[in-house]
């Protein structure tokens, strides 16, 4: 979804964005980006697999979806972002793409998530395993998402199996 806001937006990803709002984050691709964010904004009472993804542009580069993109100057520092967070984000997407039986998707995005944390591990192809190893790892490195990472541990377990980890 892309919002066109008619000047910049200032926006704080990081704590609570409303009530039924579960969890915010931003794209730390474009954290100090003058014109452009993107938001991934989880909901409380639905499933992972329903996330929003918000990308707000002021009305003057509302049809440039390449803006900022490639400029390192709108990207986050690694202070300003949560690795383990966006290594958790990749976990559900690699649970979402496995259960569709697209296996290289779901390889690149576990192998992605495991590097993002600094995580010495790759996946294997058993998918309920690789995404629990992920979970695992995430959650060691951040300890408030250690909730988030029991239920995506559980949504492997629901759609692909149960893992051995």
């Amino acid at each position: 979804m892309v919002w066109a806001a008619p000047r910049p937006v200032r926006v704080a990803a990081r704590g609570e964005a409303g009530s039924r709002t579960e969890r915010a984050r931003g794209d730390p691709d474009f954290h100090r980006s003058d014109r452009r964010r993107l938001l991934f904004v989880r909901f409380a009472g639905v499933p992972l697999f329903w996330r929003l993804d918000l990308d707000i542009r002021t009305a003057s580069i509302a049809d440039d979806p390449l803006y900022d993109a490639e400029n390192p100057a709108a990207r986050a520092r690694d202070d300003e972002w949560s690795r383990p967070a966006s290594a958790l984000a990749n976990a559900v997407g690699a649970v979402k793409a496995a259960a569709r039986k697209r296996d290289d998707e779901a390889c690149g995005l576990l192998d992605r998530g495991f590097a993002r944390i600094g995580e010495d591990d790759r996946a294997t192809g058993d998918w309920a395993d690789d995404v629990t190893r992920l979970a695992h790892a995430a959650a060691l490195r951040d300890s408030a998402l250690t909730g988030l990472a029991a239920q995506v541990t559980e949504l492997a377990a629901r759609h692909l199996g149960s893992g051995n980890a």
